[in-house]
């Protein structure tokens, strides 16, 4: 049995939103030409990977781009609404200035605190647990024995996730920056460490002693410990690695 499983948090394509730099939360818009692309050229650079399962949200420009990566893999793309984007209430559909107008210091307050909600929007918190109850019904399953999991998503669903799986302070959720079209966060589930189990008889080679860790505890992903091992990864020939996220409500150019 595996002591680790992988997984791979990947954003949508570019939509014609993105390109005008105007939020799109729940808008069910869909992918531009240019997006189009970017998933056909990501399929083509990461076709070697060995992936069990593509889970995509719901949205059009999440299943689509999904939809392209899993034929290159050979595996089937299911859809779940839990991974859909932040709902931004009445920020859908407008730019950062027009936000900026109508709801003055409001968008710059939002970007630096996860526990509040645009006007009849959702929070980041709320965003992670919904995205959380998915991965942990996964680590449930066996879909990790036939290899990476992919989660096609959008930049503050994989931000506000990523923080969650992490155990980040609520306070530090938005240490993260945004997510490139195309790009991903990659991250490791292994046994957790935990130092009262541990046999502190053991010597090492110098003479000390070292604690001894269970070596395959049982159900270990129950209570596991997720680690980053990339963030806004990304393929020259899909998109640029630091393409920004409005989404997310990152800074003011235009992914």
């Amino acid at each position: 049995m595996s002591l680790e499983r992988r997984l791979i948090l990947i954003r949508h394509g570019q939509t014609e939103y993105n390109a005008r730099g105007q939020m799109q939360g729940q808008l069910d818009t869909e992918l531009s030409a240019v997006g189009v692309q970017q998933a056909k050229a990501a399929a083509r650079a990461l076709g070697e990977w060995q992936v069990g399962a593509v889970i995509s949200s719901d949205l059009m420009r999440a299943r689509d781009t999904a939809q392209v990566l899993a034929q290159a893999w050979g595996v089937d793309a299911t859809e779940d609404a839990r991974l859909r984007e932040t709902d931004l209430g009445r920020w859908q559909g407008a730019s950062h200035a027009e936000i900026d107008r109508a709801y003055p210091g409001q968008r710059a307050y939002w970007r630096h605190d996860p526990r509040w909600a645009p006007p009849e929007g959702e929070t980041r918190l709320e965003v992670a647990a919904r995205a959380m109850e998915l991965v942990s019904q996964l680590m449930e399953s066996d879909v990790f024995d036939r290899g990476r999991v992919v989660l096609v998503a959008h930049g503050g669903t994989i931000t506000a996730l990523t923080s969650a799986l992490l155990g980040i302070r609520e306070e530090d959720f938005p240490m993260f920056s945004g997510v490139g079209n195309v790009c991903w966060a990659q991250l490791v589930a292994r046994p957790k460490f935990h130092a009262a189990e541990a046999d502190h008889s053991a010597p090492a080679v110098d003479g000390t002693t070292v604690p001894q860790v269970p070596q395959d505890p049982e159900n270990w992903w129950q209570d596991c410990r997720w680690h980053l091992e990339g963030w806004n990864v990304g393929t020259s020939a899909a998109a640029p690695m630091s393409a920004p996220s409005p989404d997310e409500g990152g800074e003011d150019a235009p992914s």
